[in-house]
């Protein structure tokens, strides 16, 4: 016997509970890389926007100075309306490119999903013992240990940048302001740079124990995953039923074409298979066929109907394993049954076709 207990959640998640879990915003992502990649992402941009903004705004000193000696509330107004489209059309790269780094870290980390199931209302966050349990549960523990991690790095990135720029402040006094501007954009740049690299690959690690735990959450019993099979296939019991049904179905409009048919060729008590002949639908076809039990019930009915029946091993044996029914016989068994046909003929001209007959040899 097993060690496991028979409720324990040992199954991966189907796709169906995958999927669901999506709908309902169980995505198992963490926010924190494409905080992090809009970080490193603006350090790049940031100067050039920076650049852009402080000529607009050198612009407007420039002719703010002009209406101020000569005021015009016209001219104010067209002013400020150019100085608010130039700000705009300066940050929009900053703005656009932080929403493709967030869009494009949501697409990675398993696609973009709406989930209003998150916005709906759920009294279970507002109880305390819930709270508590996730503040000083598994998940609490690693929101503490990654929050220390991430003040232990930013730490230790901030102390190795400012250490290298004291030095060159502290030597600044000879150099031009514009300079020691420079030299500290540049280490203010590299330290947020550093700091988001570092917080990169925390975020990473972060992804892996999420969505571990995640995939543990989304984990079913055995027998879960059974009855969402059952759900989503159908009950085998049910499947079978239908299945008999659609066959007895089938057989018993077979059986219904026993009497139309023109001789019934036997074998002679274990296969049975009867043809129908209209020459104006061309070769004869089989309207039904069976073996054993099937094959005398179809003896029955041609019996009961006075449809010839015509002993012929060969043949119906061959017409049994070859031929479906309402389908004509091959070509190369039209001599075969055109003989048992004329026979047939015969046997009807002389007022005794029906019951059981076995042809003479040629």
């Amino acid at each position: 016997m097993s060690g496991k207990p028979a409720g324990e959640k040992t199954e991966k998640a189907t796709p169906r509970k995958l999927k669901k879990a999506r709908r309902d915003g169980q995505i198992g992502h963490t926010p924190e890389v494409g905080s992090w990649l809009s970080v490193l992402a603006a350090s790049f941009v940031i100067p050039g926007v920076g650049r852009a903004l402080m000529d607009d705004a050198r612009t407007t000193f420039v002719q703010i100075g002009s209406i101020i000696s000569d005021p015009d509330t016209g001219r104010a107004l067209a002013l400020t309306r150019a100085a608010l489209i130039s700000a705009v059309l300066a940050t929009a790269p900053l703005a656009l490119l932080v929403l493709a780094t967030s869009v494009a870290s949501a697409a990675v980390q398993g696609g973009i999903w709406v989930a209003p199931k998150l916005l709906a209302p759920k009294m279970s966050r507002l109880n305390p013992l819930s709270g508590f349990k996730r503040m000083f549960g598994p998940q609490g523990v690693w929101q503490l240990l990654k929050s220390l991690g991430k003040l232990a790095v930013l730490s230790a990135v901030t102390y190795y940048s400012v250490r290298e720029l004291v030095p060159t402040l502290m030597a600044s006094g000879s150099l031009p302001l514009a300079s020691v501007l420079d030299t500290t954009i540049d280490a203010a740049l590299r330290l947020v740079r550093l700091g988001a690299g570092a917080g990169l690959l925390l975020a990473f690690v972060d992804i892996a124990v999420v969505r571990r735990r995640n995939n543990k959450q989304l984990k079913m019993t055995k027998q879960e995953v059974k009855e969402e099979m059952r759900s989503s296939d159908g009950d085998p019991l049910l499947r079978g039923a239908m299945r008999s049904r659609a066959l007895a179905i089938s057989r018993n409009r077979m059986m219904a074409d026993v009497p139309t048919a023109d001789v019934v060729v036997v074998n002679p008590t274990h296969v049975a298979v009867a043809l129908r002949y209209d020459p104006a639908r061309g070769a004869p076809r089989v309207v039904a066929k069976g073996g054993d039990h099937v094959a005398a019930r179809i003896r029955e009915l041609a019996d009961r109907s006075r449809v010839p029946m015509v002993a012929d091993i060969a043949l119906a044996r061959t017409l049994y394993q070859t031929c479906e029914i309402g389908q004509e016989i091959p070509a190369d068994l039209y001599q075969g049954v055109a003989t048992v046909l004329a026979f047939v003929m015969r046997l009807k001209r002389k007022g005794s076709a029906a019951g059981l007959h076995r042809m003479q040899p040629a």
